[in-house]
């Protein structure tokens, strides 16, 4: 079933911000191949240590902007309260099934922040229950049809974990910054005398980030790199089109 809102890849974030620091720079480069890209925050951040709910919404919005999503969607399931249970679950599977993309991703399944974790697993059972034709889901008062992703991808965070698959990001990895830094209540600006109360408001952050997407960058032969886990095995098409060269 095809509608305007079908996207080919919806990405998942526990908190705003996640998908930006992960795989902003992927989720741009399959754009810029002509594909439309949809974000689903599960919650708000609102327990964060800096920000505000409030500037945390309007930061997101800047953020949609500046990376051109299709769409954006704030569940609100609960900061630090993504607990597993069938009505969490439930309100991803209607986001799947209402955006019915080919690609997900999300959070993975090994990382320091419980919310993540816990993020990891609810999207990985969504994936697959949208699926069943038993389970029925609404939207705005209509039924939806089932529908299951053919991939689920796991962007890398906090922890360092051997990717399944790099992808080259060398032509996006700039522009991928102004989304991360649209977040800015989150991380080090420059001038300030403010000492840091979480370890991403960090000035060593940021430049962090860019020496891991040099380091996987390093291992593929390119400048930038974003590396994924895989839910699955993953199958080749195109074997020409697969290879870097």
């Amino acid at each position: 079933m095809q509608s305007p809102e079908n996207v080919y890849a919806l990405a998942f974030g526990a908190h705003p911000d996640d998908v930006e620091l992960a795989c902003g720079a992927t989720l741009l480069k399959i754009m810029g191949e002509g594909e439309s890209v949809a974000v689903c925050d599960l919650t708000r951040g609102e327990m964060g240590t800096l920000g505000t709910p409030e500037t945390r919404k309007e930061e997101s919005a800047t953020a949609t902007t500046l990376m051109g999503y299709s769409n954006r969607i704030t569940l609100d399931l609960g900061d630090s309260k993504l607990f597993h249970t069938e009505e969490n679950i439930a309100q991803i599977i209607k986001v799947i099934r209402k955006f019915r993309p080919k690609v997900v991703f999300a959070n993975s399944p090994d990382e320091r922040h419980p919310d993540h974790i816990k993020a990891s697993k609810l999207v990985t059972e969504a994936c697959y229950y949208a699926g069943l034709q038993q389970l029925a889901t609404t939207m705005n008062g209509n039924a939806q049809e089932p529908y299951r992703p053919a991939h689920l991808l796991y962007y890398i965070q906090f922890k360092h974990l051997e990717p399944d698959i790099i992808v080259d990001i060398s032509e996006t990895f700039e522009a991928s910054r102004k989304g991360v830094l649209a977040f800015s209540s989150q991380f080090y600006q420059k001038g300030t005398t403010e000492k840091p109360k979480t370890m991403i408001k960090r000035r060593e952050f940021l430049t962090g980030l860019e020496a891991r997407a040099r380091y996987f960058g390093e291992q593929i032969g390119t400048i930038y790199g974003e590396g994924f886990k895989l839910a699955g095995t993953l199958g080749i098409k195109s074997f020409t089109g697969t290879f870097i060269v």
